[in-house]
């Protein structure tokens, strides 16, 4: 790395020592800001939320004190962003037998479900409605002895829980509701009925649709109904559905679905729930700018987190169910660091802006950091460089992990004499593909590091409060962000690398097959965004880019990336497939040949 003569290394030795009484007030700004966002009176900050509207407040507050302004052209720190918030039930109901199922309590449509209505359609016993791809290499279908072409499927939950680990091992990885659905799509059924078996366990009660799988729609109507609709349902027609479960939790592949001799009706009905959310964005403006290429250096963290659990993501227990996530670590932890190391940042003379951003929708899908860079509130090509902070307020032992470095050569050097005068132990990871916003950045080709203290047993629990932060490694987790910040604002930008994932897209039954697609999580389209393409894959020798929307791969038709991550099961490695996309508004289609994964 290269610096800009006596200038650069006079604000590098500010940034490590000034303004001291800054430096050692740190930990108790980083307790003040963690305390603030993460108390139960902002109700767990979930997106589009009054808890959110004001942690945004106070955010824009802290700007303000440190001398930000708004973004040029933007009006104010608040930057708005549509997002589907969930989906509930609409009235669905079902009808036959002489007996009409319309309460809440009986039905409810999933939240992927078409909204539609078939009056008279039979219906058909599928089991466990799971048969695994060729590539699985296991004999089990369940629907190797039906015809449900036109008709309701009646399929339990989970899979057979008393078949040998082997089999639990291969069936549990295509037991996913949403799997199942697109699976009975694909066999012709106009319709799926999910039911917690007699024989399963929990309370039965019917699955309301959740807002962490809202999203398009599965080309199918899907709905849950109770375990003792089912059984009524099931008695009414002649048959014992707890008899049934019983045989095929055997795991026997021969045990068989049946045709239940009844005809239904079947409506379904969802109202999806739009909402506004709010980015909120700052910059800090250079005192002295040289007119350096890529004039904005950016930090970024998300604010927001669950709510009480109705975002989905929870992974609270049965008596923590409904309680507020406030999510301290995950990520007031990050918006504190952004906030300490911009404190920094703002005592010193920089040839480069600093962009504070504090992003709202991560935890329903990165939403809030996309919205920005497509909307183009900040062109990408002006960016430097993205530091992300998420997850930070948990060191141990002085450990730090630093994700991405990979997106380009500069990153080690830079993290590296950073480190020097803050001493964490550091770990450094090339993948710059991660669960968080800084994915957003490296696929606008951005250079994107990720700083990140480790998992632990509190994530997306309503346990993770306050008192659990490290806060004097918290402000020090600051002072190295602060410190590698200061070095790309005063030095040549980093030059983006397309980094090439370890990660190949492996199929849920062991499938070894990589095409190289990089899926926009994000996208609320119908069809899969591509985000981008890994250099040298199958997907870029095809063709395929960033920004195509991919509607059909080897003859499925995709509505968004579960259908997608359904198709692949069924592709081989070595032979090709055709893939048909959407690019620009033409319709366009292309041979892609899966490798095997390396």
């Amino acid at each position: 790395m290269r610096f800009r003569g006596l200038m650069a290394l006079a604000v590098l030795t500010a940034l490590v020592a000034a303004p001291a009484a800054l430096a050692q007030d740190t930990a108790e700004d980083a307790r003040r800001h963690v305390e603030f966002l993460a108390d139960d009176a902002l109700g767990g900050r979930g997106t589009g939320t009054e808890g959110a509207a004001e942690a945004a407040r106070y955010l824009i507050a802290q700007l303000e004190a440190l001398g930000a302004r708004p973004l040029p052209g933007a009006d104010g720190f608040r930057i708005p962003f549509e997002f589907t918030a969930g989906v509930r039930d609409a009235g669905s109901r079902m009808a036959g037998l002489r007996h009409n199922w319309d309460e809440a309590e009986s039905i409810q449509a999933l939240a992927f479900s078409e909204d539609g209505e078939v009056s008279g359609a039979q219906v058909v016993f599928a089991g466990y409605g799971i048969t695994p791809p060729e590539s699985a290499d296991y004999p089990y279908d369940s629907y190797a002895t039906l015809d449900v072409t036109d008709k309701i499927v009646v399929i339990l939950e989970g899979y057979p829980q008393d078949a040998d680990d082997d089999a639990r091992r291969v069936l549990s990885n295509f037991a996913d509701v949403r799997f199942k659905a697109f699976l009975a799509r694909t066999k012709g059924a106009l319709g799926i009925l999910v039911v917690s078996g007699p024989l399963s366990q929990g309370d039965g009660a019917v699955r309301a649709p959740r807002a962490g799988m809202a999203g398009a729609g599965a080309g199918i109507m899907a709905a849950s109904v109770s375990r003792a609709v089912a059984s009524q349902l099931f008695e009414l027609a002649g048959h014992d559905l707890a008899a049934s479960q019983a045989e095929l939790d055997t795991g026997n592949p021969h045990a068989a679905g049946y045709d239940l001799g009844v005809e239904l009706t079947l409506e379904t009905k969802l109202n999806r729930d739009r909402r506004e959310g709010y980015n909120v964005v700052g910059h800090l403006p250079a005192a002295a700018p040289a007119g350096a290429a890529k004039p904005y250096v950016f930090l970024g963290a998300h604010y927001d987190h669950l709510g009480h659990g109705e975002f989905g993501g929870s992974l609270a227990g049965a008596s923590q169910a409904g309680e507020i996530h406030n999510g301290a670590d995950d990520n007031a932890s990050g918006v504190a660091a952004v906030l300490l190391a911009g404190a920094r940042l703002a005592a010193a003379e920089r040839q480069r802006h600093v962009v504070l951003g504090f992003w709202s929708g991560e935890e329903i899908g990165i939403v809030g950091s996309n919205a920005f860079l497509t909307d183009g509130a900040l062109p990408a090509r002006e960016i430097a460089g993205y530091l992300n902070f998420d997850m930070v307020g948990r060191s141990r032992d002085n450990k730090l992990s630093i994700q991405g470095v990979g997106s380009s050569e500069s990153w080690r050097g830079l993290i590296e004499r950073s480190n020097f005068p803050v001493g964490f132990d550091l770990t450094l990871t090339e993948d710059p593909n991660l669960p968080t916003d800084s994915t957003a950045f490296n696929l606008a080709e951005v250079p994107s590091i990720a700083f990140f203290t480790g998992s632990h047993v509190d994530y997306h629990k309503p346990t993770d409060d306050a008192e659990s932060i490290n806060y004097d490694d918290l402000a020090r987790v600051a002072e190295l962000g602060a410190l590698v910040a200061g070095r790309v604002a005063n030095g040549d930008a980093p030059e983006f690398v397309a980094f090439q994932s370890e990660v190949r897209g492996a199929g849920r039954g062991g499938s070894q097959v990589f095409t190289g697609t990089i899926p926009d999580y994000a996208a609320d389209i119908t069809g899969l965004l591509l985000g981008g393409v890994i250099e040298g894959g199958p997907a870029e020798e095809a063709g395929l880019q960033g920004g195509d929307v991919i509607v059909n791969f080897g003859g499925v038709e995709v509505g968004d990336i579960y259908d997608y991550m359904f198709a692949l099961e069924s592709a081989k490695i070595g032979e090709p497939l055709e893939v048909t996309f959407e690019r620009d508004g033409e319709t366009m289609t292309v041979t892609l040949t899966p490798r095997a994964r390396e």
